[in-house]
């Protein structure tokens, strides 16, 4: 996992060092019809690192702790051109995450541990704002909402956290938020940005008894997760 992070990170910095003149003062115009296609294909990589928020239906003593993993992003990207500056975006997705959970109260850790492996296939709608073109570089800013798949829910497991089994719901709503920059090298255009996404549902399937430790003070469990994306197009 620390390889491929450090493969994620070193890469777009690799591209970014090999080109020249890009925030030069006067550089060379690359790629100035670019943006007015029609229709237009790209891939990304990246990582991420999610969390949970949860609501109690009363005050515990103390929070269920979270503490979230660095995970990485793979996925395809169509763009359709609305207007100069407004774009609609397709985004699909493969997201790997995990978060451990660390329950109070609990003498043994087996009890108080609970590992959450998620593998999201997402498919974000997003609408894009840009701005105008300066040089080599174009600034924009994105957001819209997408439906996810845990590919790694247990919803169809009849075992719960009495048999170490944590269970989620496998399709759930977000929202997307973030910014990030188009920046336009000699034969393709490369875009980082950075998301913000934010659970829109309650994610948690509760144990088979009402009032069990784990799930039955829980009021409301939703995702909210930190990305960075490098996009290639």
């Amino acid at each position: 996992m620390k390889k491929l992070i450090l493969i994620l990170l070193c890469f777009p910095l690799g591209v970014l060092a090999q080109s020249k003149g890009i925030f030069s003062k006067d550089p060379i115009i690359h790629l100035e019809n670019f943006d007015k296609q029609r229709v237009h294909w790209g891939y990304f990589l990246g990582f991420n690192s999610f969390d949970f928020k949860f609501d109690y239906i009363n005050p515990p003593v103390k929070d269920i702790a979270v503490a979230n993993t660095t995970g990485f992003n793979v996925g395809l990207v169509g763009n359709l051109r609305l207007h100069e500056y407004i774009d609609l975006r397709f985004e699909p997705g493969l997201y790997y995450t995990q978060r451990n959970l660390t329950y109070s109260g609990f003498t043994k850790p087996l009890d108080a541990l609970r590992e959450v492996r998620s593998t999201y296939i997402m498919f974000p709608l997003l609408v894009k704002f840009s701005s105008q073109r300066v040089g080599n570089v174009r600034p924009y800013l994105v957001g819209g909402i997408d439906a996810t798949l845990n590919l790694s829910s247990n919803s169809k497991s009849i075992d719960d956290n009495y048999q170490q089994r944590f269970r989620v719901k496998p399709w759930t709503n977000n929202y997307e938020l973030g910014f990030g920059i188009d920046i336009y090298l000699e034969y393709f255009k490369f875009s980082p940005s950075i998301r913000g996404i934010f659970g829109m549902n309650d994610e948690l399937i509760r144990d088979n008894n009402p009032a069990s430790p784990w799930t039955g003070n829980i009021a409301g469990m939703k995702t909210r997760g930190f990305v960075v994306n490098f996009t290639f197009h």
